[in-house]
Order: structure tokens, then C-alpha cells, then sequence
């Protein structure tokens, strides 16, 4: 598997033409044909969906790669650019991983300080999960992960930057809704949707469940926050989700949060560096700023939780997330 074959399916699944994504990529739509079959060939399995002619429509194995593929390129170009920008001398660029719902929650405020202190400097965001970031991080892609519940790993150097509690969220009419604090063998053969397949947080909670000796049904993994929060919201399910993502949902009514108690609840937000690495001046600026803010800013779960009902919580979050033109954000 090359760059090149990724570079073509992913050009020929964003473009749904052979002539168009022959023109992105600069070959013939006969080298974008061979390419895709090239793929399939070596990874056994069909990629599109041919049973309509010129209906590039994606098998779940196709599905599955472009996730991955996207990931990949975005990385190659990150990593293309950083080595670049390290011959020609440009340190002037924060170059740094996080998560999606991080870069909805979190990341807005920081940024705005980081702004505010470096109006000169450039910013380039690497959304992904942890095995996207921490490869990332290895490689020089990114300077900066901000990572949630890191990894104890004597290669990184870890700074707590705030934490937040994983909170179980339910549609306001389910039968737990009314509970506020609940028990693993409460959810036995429940919907459950959790994000990632290998995040920490997930087998925090599976493990509770097969301790306990409690039926369960991952009914969704690797979903981003913002689908949780959705099909919950609609009844599809309960959801595993940090606190901090559900200020806005809590407050209007549309979910119901509960605890459990016992599945651990801390969630904590770190910034990670390799270890002795020299940062450029654009990431150290990010440390001190990060700092400052984890020590003035930490949220508090207990005083939200206790006013959610009576009181509307009042935040922009997704307003906040704006970034002068001239910066790039990647997620």
C-alpha cells in the first residue's frame, strides 16, 4: 500500500468522478482505475459498490479505509511541512494534536490566550484519537498532544492541564433518568455508545462491566462526542462522556446526566511532549499559556452538576472555536 493508491481512493471517494479525481491527483483515470484495483487486490476485499455503473458508492471495507486514509495523507502532509519549515528556519508555527471534542471545549479558550500573547504566530491543528496523536507526537508530525488520559509512558513528559468527570448520559425519558446515581449491574444489556475502540475510557468501563459480571451491548463504538450526544438525545442509547461536553444538552433539557458508581469517574486533559525534546518558541509559549489557564480555569464538575437543573449554563463553545483566517486548523 502506497501514498500514492491512498492519494488516488481518496480523491476518487471525495470527488465521486474517475475524471475528477484523475485531475486532483495529476494522472490519468486509467492510473486512478488500476491504482483502486491495486488496493483492493492486496487487501482482499471490494471497495466500492459497483452494481450501479458510475455510482462510487463505498463498501463498509471502503468506508473503513477512507477513515483511516484521510489520516494517513493528513499526517504525511504535516510531517512534509514540519521537516520544511525546520530547514527553512520557520519556527514561527504551534504545531499541535488533540482530540475532537477537545478541540470543541477546550482548545477554544486556549487558543484565544495563545492568540492574544503570539499575534505573529501560526497555528496548525491534528484532530484525531490517541493512536492517531501519540504516533504523531513520535514522529515530529505534532510538538504538542492534548491528550486525555495519557498514557504512563517514561518517553513523555505529562502536564495535567484541567480534569472533568465521565458522567452517563440518557434520554430525559429513560428509565434511569430520574435515578442520578446508578450501579454497573443497572445498565446490564443497555445501548451503550462509547467512543474509541482502544481509549482508555473504554476499557475503564467494559472492565467494570465484566467485573461486576453485568450483560452489556456496545452498541456503538469510536463514535465522535457530538454523535453521542445526538442519539441520545433521540433515544437511541446511553452514553459515556466527559462532563464538559454537555453543559449546553444538560442545560436545555434535551439528556439527563447520571453517575455510576462504580466505574471510576475522573477524566483528566494532558499536554504530552517527548521527553528532552527542544521546542520551538511558538510551542513553549503554548506551555506557559496552558499552564496559566490549568491553574485559573479548571472546571468544576460538582458545581455544575449541582445547578444544571435550576440554573442555565451559559457557554459559546462552539462560537469560541474561531481562529483568525491566517491560521489553519486541521481536524
Amino acid at each position: 500500500m502506497e501514498f500514492q493508491q491512498l492519494e488516488m481512493f481518496t480523491a476518487l471517494v471525495d470527488e465521486s468522478s474517475l475524471s475528477r479525481a484523475a485531475h486532483r491527483v495529476c494522472r490519468t483515470p486509467a492510473a486512478v482505475s488500476t491504482a483502486v484495483r491495486k488496493l483492493e487486490q492486496e487487501l482482499g476485499v471490494s471497495l466500492f459498490d459497483r452494481s450501479e455503473r458510475n455510482l462510487h458508492q463505498l463498501t463498509p471495507a471502503g468506508k473503513l479505509l477512507y477513515s483511516h486514509a484521510t489520516r494517513i495523507l493528513e499526517m504525511k502532509r504535516v510531517a512534509t511541512t514540519s521537516v520544511k519549515d525546520l530547514i527553512l528556519g520557520n519556527t514561527g508555527v504551534l504545531r499541535l494534536g488533540t482530540h475532537e471534542s477537545v478541540s470543541l471545549y477546550v482548545l477554544p479558550a486556549l487558543l484565544h490566550k495563545f492568540n492574544e500573547a503570539n499575534p505573529e504566530l501560526k497555528t496548525e491543528i491534528l484532530c484525531g484519537p490517541s493512536e492517531l496523536l501519540i504516533p504523531a507526537l513520535r514522529s515530529g508530525a505534532v510538538e504538542l498532544a492534548l491528550i486525555a488520559d495519557a498514557p504512563a509512558d517514561p518517553s513523555f513528559d505529562r502536564q495535567a492541564i484541567m480534569q472533568d468527570q465521565l458522567v452517563l448520559i440518557t434520554h430525559p425519558r429513560h428509565r434511569l433518568s430520574s435515578v442520578g446515581v446508578v450501579q454497573v449491574r443497572d445498565l446490564a444489556n443497555e445501548f451503550l455508545l462509547v467512543q474509541g475502540t482502544k481509549s482508555q475510557i473504554r476499557e475503564r468501563i467494559v472492565q467494570a462491566l465484566k467485573d461486576s459480571g453485568t450483560p452489556f451491548r456496545l452498541g456503538a463504538q469510536n463514535v465522535a462526542i457530538e454523535a453521542i450526544k445526538r442519539m441520545v438525545a433521540e433515544g437511541r442509547g446511553i452514553g459515556f462522556v466527559p462532563l464538559m461536553c454537555v453543559r449546553e444538552e444538560l442545560a436545555s433539557g434535551q439528556v439527563t446526566m447520571l453517575r455510576v458508581a462504580d466505574v471510576q469517574s475522573q477524566w483528566e486533559l494532558s499536554l504530552i511532549r517527548l521527553r528532552d525534546q527542544r521546542l520551538s518558541p511558538a510551542a513553549r509559549s503554548f506551555l506557559k499559556v496552558s499552564h496559566n489557564a490549568g491553574q485559573s480555569e479548571e472546571a468544576s464538575a460538582e458545581s455544575i452538576a449541582e445547578h444544571q437543573k435550576s440554573t442555565p449554563i451559559r457557554t459559546n463553545s462552539r462560537r469560541a472555536f474561531m481562529v483568525k483566517p491566517r491560521k489553519v486548523i486541521h481536524c
